[in-house]
């Protein structure tokens, strides 16, 4: 029976041991996640670090890798609280050690590699390979909506966008006329002033929605040609009037009503089950297991564009992480992937299970059809035979596996990583965030599965200690 209270000494030299390896329990996930980037290839990272040369040198692509990826695994995005983690918490302090970069270096380095951030993925698959989680034979393709680090409030107008424009460079011409008058001409004056050099960025951002407005309605009228034209191709073919209104001349002037991004110019407007938000298409390819084998994002709200792509993707992965011998097999997607055209890229090496209807109309379809038997008939179309075949009993089970397989990725990357909102601005960037939280993603797997292992390892020796 205790007659005493244990209140902590915070006069005593050592709060924590003297070995950083014994902070924290050993089947934390950071050590995993320090043993993993150990093992990657960081040389492209490692290039573009000055070494060698006059001033302080830099840190560790290692040590900066690992701290992102932990960060992010704990659903911590802002360098100002990464910052503020690793010089309270045993885990971020394990990582730097005494090497405490500042969260400004964090930012940086987290803008300047988004681009390598995908060779970190494919190596990570590896280590997933290497343990035993890749097992291909089915995939399952989804896409899910990521807010973008812009507010929806933010979008304007093309006419609004082109006002505001020549009102900038209006005010920057007066400005340079006042100081000619003011300084001379040929003495170039004391430079731009502060208000205007700071909406340097603001008029580059202005003029990026500009352009990508004036592409879309280029765009626009490039795909209303075509149709056209394929009208008049098949009216001459026929020899026959086609019926229906004709279609309108393709006009390639912007539309002064629509709208886009200052902020995020290169982001959109997409719709959710919870409205409307300024945000990315993100995609990604998974296993069974829940194991990402391809991540993308897109600025097309759609996803029917994205089935080949991302299965090519997956293919090439898989390819590089498994063999050249190595296939997906099938692949099951829902009906926002439907179209004659994704039907017929169905290939040897991957079959395509695609709904036809929303996804609750599909399962409730697939329950109360009879399964078909004997030969499909010639004369169905491309719709009837991908339905046909959902409801064969191998379609059946491969299409009941979909939800199961990538809805909860998307789940835990969203709830349990942060992965619900882009940190950076700019489609290139977010991609490497996305393939950034892919990796993270598949570690926190493979953190999983070596823990279970270590566990089972466990109550095995203590039932033959037991036994002996």
């Amino acid at each position: 029976m205790a007659h005493f209270f244990r209140a902590p000494d915070r006069r005593q030299r050592f709060l924590l041991p003297v070995d950083m390896m014994d902070w924290l329990p050993e089947d934390d996930i950071v050590y995993l996640i320090v043993d993993a980037v150990d093992v990657m290839d960081l040389s492209g990272f490692e290039a573009t670090c000055k070494v060698g040369h006059a001033g302080q040198a830099p840190f560790a692509p290692a040590m900066m890798l690992a701290l992102l990826i932990y960060a992010y695994s704990h659903g911590v995005r802002s360098s100002r609280v990464i910052e503020r983690l690793y010089r309270r918490d045993a885990g971020y302090r394990f990582i730097v050690g005494d090497e405490v970069p500042d969260h400004s270096v964090i930012a940086r380095f987290r803008q300047h590699h988004a681009g390598r951030m995908k060779s970190m993925f494919l190596q990570v698959l590896e280590l997933c390979r290497e343990a035993g989680l890749i097992r291909l034979g089915l995939v399952a393709l989804d896409g899910t909506k990521v807010k973008a680090n812009a507010a929806l409030d933010a979008n304007r107008t093309a006419s609004s966008i082109e006002e505001q424009i020549g009102r900038m460079l209006a005010e920057a011409e007066a400005t340079d006329a006042r100081e000619d008058r003011q300084f001379g001409a040929a003495s170039g004056g004391p430079g731009l002033p502060a208000d205007l050099k700071r909406r340097g960025d603001r008029l580059s951002q202005l003029k990026a929605c500009q352009e990508k407005l004036a592409n879309r309605a280029a765009a626009a009228a490039a795909r209303q040609q075509e149709k056209i034209a394929a009208r008049e191709m098949e009216q001459k073919a026929t020899g026959r009037r086609k019926r229906g209104r004709k279609p309108k001349q393709p006009d390639p002037n912007m539309d002064p009503d629509r709208t886009a991004n200052p902020t995020d110019p290169d982001s959109g407007i997409m719709k959710t089950r919870r409205g409307w938000v300024q945000g990315y298409n993100a995609q990604a390819v998974v296993t069974p297991d829940q194991i990402i084998l391809a991540a993308e994002v897109t600025t097309e709200a759609n996803d029917v564009r994205q089935l080949t792509g991302m299965l090519n993707q997956a293919q090439a992965n898989v390819a590089a992480v498994m063999g050249e011998d190595a296939t997906l097999g099938a692949a099951v997607a829902d009906a926002g992937y439907w179209s004659e055209a994704n039907a017929d890229s169905q290939t040897e090496e991957c079959e395509l299970f695609i709904a036809t209807q929303k996804d609750h109309k599909q399962r409730a379809a697939l329950r109360g059809a009879p399964a078909p038997r004997g030969r499909m008939p010639r004369s169905m179309t491309a719709r009837e035979r991908m339905e046909r075949k959902l409801r064969t009993q191998r379609g059946r089970a491969l299409y009941r596996r979909r939800g199961a397989a990538v809805e909860p990725v998307f789940g835990q990357m969203k709830e349990r990583q942060g992965a619900d909102r882009f940190s950076m601005r700019g489609l290139e960037r977010c991609r490497g965030e996305w393939q950034l939280d892919a990796a993270v993603h598949n570690l926190r797997k493979l953190h999983r599965d070596s823990v279970c292992h270590l566990r089972n390892q466990e109550k095995g020796g203590a039932k033959a200690r037991k036994k002996a």
